[in-house]
């Protein structure tokens, strides 16, 4: 059971998160990554519409992660 339970916790202790603080934080990762292929997808057709809104939401994403971890 104590490999099972390593199997889940390994990663999210390596950035100092609890599993369930690690299952929010990638789950709020994942919805903006979706609502920036939603605006970059919008833009293709309409280049008008969100010029900036995809690049700028990947680079806020960036920054929250980009040193997770380091220690």
């Amino acid at each position: 059971m104590r490999a099972i339970t390593q199997f889940f916790t390994a990663h999210p202790a390596s950035v100092d998160e609890s599993y369930f603080e690690h299952m929010a934080f990638a789950g709020r990762f994942g919805l903006t990554l979706l609502g920036a292929a939603g605006a970059a997808l919008v833009h293709a057709i309409l280049p008008f519409l969100f010029e900036k809104t995809a690049s700028r939401m990947v680079a806020r994403l960036y920054d929250r992660t980009h040193n997770r971890g380091a220690r």
